[in-house]
């Protein structure tokens, strides 16, 4: 799943390119793209409709529109947001097209393979009763001044680091991929209970959670083997080429080089650390 630093490419790309433009009219193909609503209900609330920004919370793109309105955008697994020219021929599964006003002629495409993605329209003032799971979301360690003292509080919790990293109503965006790379940088073992870490490891792991988010971003995000990922105009993220632990499971540490990369399943998710970096 597209975690914060691909999401904000791709948002940085909708910001570049689609701000302003007015949607002309729109194509839904599967109803399940739009199941929080209805076909009719996107096209109404699309069609006619300028974007006037894009903005992120954690997973989630929100596009404000000038009807006082939002479009809501959910990759999930394998969807992405294409930019083409009209007329260029669409991949399969592309389930929502909106054709865009003005010079050049173009269409924002969401193309979805596996349909976990979504799109809908919403009131922003009814955020909490129309999208209450973008309403619970936690702080946002990119677009929030997320301090060392609010991450401090938010560590308060008997829990493991690795599920609490993971928890969208605790901090909003980071998933598998950064959540390892994250402890692994911070040298703290997945495992650990957050309430049991010193100061200094509160601000280790601090500084580790926001410098590999940003500099994920920085390289577009990770496109994996086994994933769809890609930003508005079809190309790939390269931040994989600087994973130090995710997806290098018995492969040798690229940190210490004198221990072997160990994959564990921590509150159910596929883990991977390296066991003596983070004892």
């Amino acid at each position: 799943m597209p975690e914060l630093p691909e999401v904000e490419t791709v948002r940085r790309g909708l910001a570049a390119q689609v701000i302003g433009r007015r949607i002309r009219s729109v194509e839904v193909g599967r109803e399940r793209t739009v199941r929080r609503t209805s076909r009719q209900a996107l096209i109404d609330g699309l069609t006619g409709a300028t974007i006037v920004a894009a903005d992120r919370r954690g997973k989630y793109l929100v596009c404000p529109l000038d009807t006082g309105e939002a479009l809501m955008v959910h990759l999930r697994m394998s969807g992405r947001l294409l930019v083409a020219a009209a007329g260029t021929a669409r991949p399969l599964h592309t389930h929502v097209v909106l054709h865009l006003a003005g010079r050049p002629a173009q269409e924002l495409w969401f193309v979805d393979p596996r349909t976990f993605g979504e799109m809908v329209v919403f009131d922003p003032e009814q955020v909490a009763e129309q999208i209450p799971e973008l309403a619970r979301l936690g702080p946002d360690p990119i677009a929030d001044d997320l301090t060392r003292a609010v991450f401090a509080g938010l560590l308060r919790r008997h829990r493991q680091l690795k599920p609490l990293l993971l928890d969208q109503h605790v901090i909003a965006g980071v998933g598998n991929i950064y959540a390892d790379e994250s402890l692994h940088r911070a040298r703290l073992r997945p495992d650990r209970l957050a309430d049991t870490l010193t100061t200094r490891e509160v601000g280790r792991l601090h500084e580790s959670v926001l410098g590999v988010l940003r500099e994920a971003v920085e390289a577009g995000g990770s496109t994996l083997a086994d994933t769809q990922y890609v930003d508005i105009e079809g190309q790939g993220g390269w931040f994989q080429v600087h994973h130090r632990v995710y997806d290098r499971a018995g492969q040798r540490c690229l940190t210490c080089g004198r221990a072997d990369i160990v994959r564990v399943v921590t509150g159910g998710r596929s883990t991977h650390f390296c066991p003596r970096c983070q004892r």
